[in-house]
């Protein structure tokens, strides 16, 4: 995981002033790690088994900068549009993490324009998967990650493939999909945590059903659960990657309407 405090060191003499947002986001990143270890002590996990996806939606690239300035490598982003504007602003060492839904006709141009898309974590049907596959293997990039989606909570607001469908869909993914990697599977806790810990339980019971139905062990199939309300009740329940946004970032900065 990032070794904050030696990149803090290396760049403290030349890094020039910081904006009080920016000190903000540096400091709450160390503090998201911090509770990233504690939590993962808890529960006797390694925290480097652990990846921390700083969600900058609605950020701008110089906020995102400064977190990564701070060592953080795995950003993630909910809209084609805003990580395809993002991308070419900002280092090609990020690890992007697509996160949002994604429609069909997005596909090509999240592909195209962020070259360093290493994973999409919101697979929730075979067609999306096929149009995934298709244009991967279309422009000749490496295979790509994806995990599938899997709606836990039962919400119609909610994406997702149902817990009963996610062995069909990540089948077809490993079998049918060979541009694509499948890596794992994803879930959405509830909004106001109320059936948080059966959601993740679920998801846990998804991975061993999947896993048993692919043969392939559980380790190599990730956990996407957790974001900055929950993240640490996933940590215990085996979460393997933590979607964090607000926590890092601040409050949403959603454009007004007129």
């Amino acid at each position: 995981m990032n070794d904050l405090e030696n990149e803090e060191q290396s760049r403290h003499v030349a890094e020039p002033a910081m904006s009080a947002a920016a000190i903000d986001g540096v400091a709450a990143l160390r503090s998201v790690f911090q509770r990233v270890n504690q939590a993962a002590e808890k529960a006797g996990r390694a925290s480097d088994r652990i990846r921390v996806v700083a969600v900058s939606k609605t950020k701008p690239v110089s906020l995102i900068r400064q977190v990564y300035d701070a060592g953080q490598r795995s950003f993630g982003e909910n809209y084609v549009q805003e990580i395809i504007e993002k991308a070419p602003q900002l280092p090609e060492d990020i690890e992007w993490h697509f996160i949002g839904n994604l429609q069909s006709n997005k596909v090509k141009p999240l592909l195209t324009g962020v070259p360093n898309l290493v994973m999409v974590e919101s697979v929730d049907d075979e067609k999306i998967a096929n149009m995934l596959d298709r244009v991967v293997g279309n422009i000749g990039r490496k295979p790509l990650k994806v995990l599938v989606q899997v709606n836990t909570s039962g919400e119609e607001s909610k994406f997702g493939v149902e817990p009963s469908g996610c062995v069909g869909l990540a089948k077809h993914v490993k079998e049918a999909c060979s541009n694509l990697e499948f890596s794992g599977l994803m879930t959405i806790g509830m909004a106001d945590y109320t059936s948080t810990p059966e959601n993740f339980k679920m998801l846990a019971k998804c991975r061993s059903e999947v896993c048993e139905a692919l043969g392939i062990p559980e380790e190599q199939c990730e956990l996407s659960m957790g974001m900055s309300g929950d993240f640490e009740l996933a940590i215990e329940l085996g979460s393997t990657n933590v979607r964090i946004g607000s926590t890092i970032f601040g409050a949403r900065e959603y454009p007004k309407k007129n």
